[in-house]
């Protein structure tokens, strides 16, 4: 079901229109309003009426995640606080949080657009959906709860943690979709498997992951565990969390709703404008925000865009599933190191995963990384010599996948940190001066 056929199946003419018309309306509103804008459009020469076609957006300035924390906590809101009706937030890196604003207007878009992605993902006024996303400040929680109530789907509104009771839950309420991170999804089907639930008895149908990257091989994982469709959907809270771009049935990649986000692809070395198909950094101007409009937010993840046809019937253009955040890069030896990198080797390896974690460390002036990594549960009671060949092979696998050796550490199963909310796979022990 496409939700609001009209402009999710727009054709490329009339799509760039709307953006134009709202780009610079948008581009008017934060010059006026946005101190801050107005001061780095002054420096660079500048005027709102200089945006006469889409093209034009490049000579706007790039807004980096610093703007947020430096302009903590409203600096950037465009509207007076009386006609902001709700506040969300992230962790920033220096302690301080990005807080995000909401008017009334902006919570009724957000809505319809977090109906747009599940209807892409097949949740319908019939489904049952339990959202085991926190509901604090957080975007994801509310997020999702206002669109799928929008779609008029039945909400179990369990937030994170008591994993048993949430297993219990899906089996009395008949849950029919989850919505979490994929890797809590993965805890609780080790917590259900622990119960003896027999999790094809479920009425699980589809799963809407987001929160953190998922991989293919994590997708199918859950898939295979829950024994039902995993979806992805994508969102970040600087630009207003979920509702950036969703999964459809046929996959291929997810969806923008860039009739409220214009995308860009860059360079993240240069910041030059990629073209179709080419993998940068996915650039995104919120073009219908009025709290709190955003210009050209580099949000680090790293995908590439392409307008082909979807047998869905959706026009918009699609991201690639995202690989990996620019941000989070380790530098190894004067190699770069991507998590994701570690992640594809540790899911296509039998006997392992999908729980890991890097430890990076200094000795003398050479850094260290250690895999550790859990083993399932038949590889655990196995014989020594089998472990040390699968400890071999798992080295010579990241040796040729990342062109640096790393060390490999077995590990129990379950012994790895879980958490109900992003995994935390990179403890960085090296000192910082």
């Amino acid at each position: 079901m496409i939700w609001e056929s009209h402009y999710e199946s727009m054709n490329r003419e009339d799509m760039q229109t709307i953006q134009l018309d709202r780009l610079q309306a948008v581009v008017h509103s934060v010059y006026e309003t946005v101190p801050y804008y107005r001061k780095v459009f002054d420096e660079r020469g500048i005027k709102p009426q200089d945006i006469s076609r889409l093209e034009d957006i490049r000579k706007l300035p790039f807004t980096e995640k610093d703007a947020l924390i430096n302009n903590y906590p409203f600096g950037l809101f465009a509207v007076p606080m009386k006609d902001v009706v709700r506040l969300h937030a992230s962790s920033g890196t220096t302690g301080r949080q990005k807080v995000i604003g909401y008017t009334k207007r902006d919570i009724r878009t957000w809505s319809n657009l977090i109906a747009r992605i599940v209807s892409m993902a097949g949740v319908t006024d019939e489904d049952v959906v339990q959202i085991c996303f926190g509901y604090g400040l957080f975007t994801g929680g509310f997020g999702l709860h206002y669109g799928l109530e929008k779609v008029g789907a039945t909400i179990i509104p369990a937030s994170t943690g008591n994993t048993e009771r949430q297993i219990a839950m899906m089996q009395d309420f008949s849950t029919t979709a989850l919505v979490s991170t994929p890797s809590y999804a993965l805890y609780m089907a080790e917590a259900a498997e622990d119960m003896g639930v027999d999790m094809s008895r479920l009425k699980l149908r589809v799963g809407l992951f987001g929160g953190e990257p998922c991989s293919e091989n994590m997708k199918k994982e859950i898939e295979l565990r829950w024994h039902m469709k995993a979806t992805d959907n994508y969102g970040l809270s600087e630009v207003g969390g979920p509702g950036v771009a969703g999964e459809c049935e046929f996959g291929g990649g997810l969806h923008i709703n860039e009739d409220h986000f214009y995308p860009e692809i860059i360079d993240p070395e240069t910041g030059e404008v990629l073209g179709l198909g080419e993998t940068g950094e996915l650039v995104l101007t919120a073009l219908t925000k009025e709290a709190f409009p955003i210009l050209r937010y580099r949000t680090r993840d790293l995908t590439a865009l392409t307008d082909e046809p979807c047998p869905c019937g959706r026009t918009m253009v699609r991201m690639k599933k995202v690989s990996h955040r620019a941000d989070d890069m380790l530098i190894i030896r004067g190699v770069n190191v991507y998590p994701a990198q570690i992640e594809g080797v540790i899911m296509d390896t039998e006997g392992i995963g999908p729980h890991y974690q890097l430890i990076v460390t200094k000795k003398g002036y050479l850094d260290d990384l250690e895999v550790q990594v859990e083993l399932s549960g038949d590889r655990f009671t196995g014989k020594f010599k089998e472990l040390e060949e699968l400890e071999r092979n798992l080295r010579a696998k990241l040796q040729k996948t990342l062109s640096i050796s790393a060390k490999v550490k077995l590990v129990e199963p379950r012994s790895i940190e879980r958490t109900v909310g992003k995994a935390k796979r990179i403890i960085d022990l090296r000192p910082t001066d």
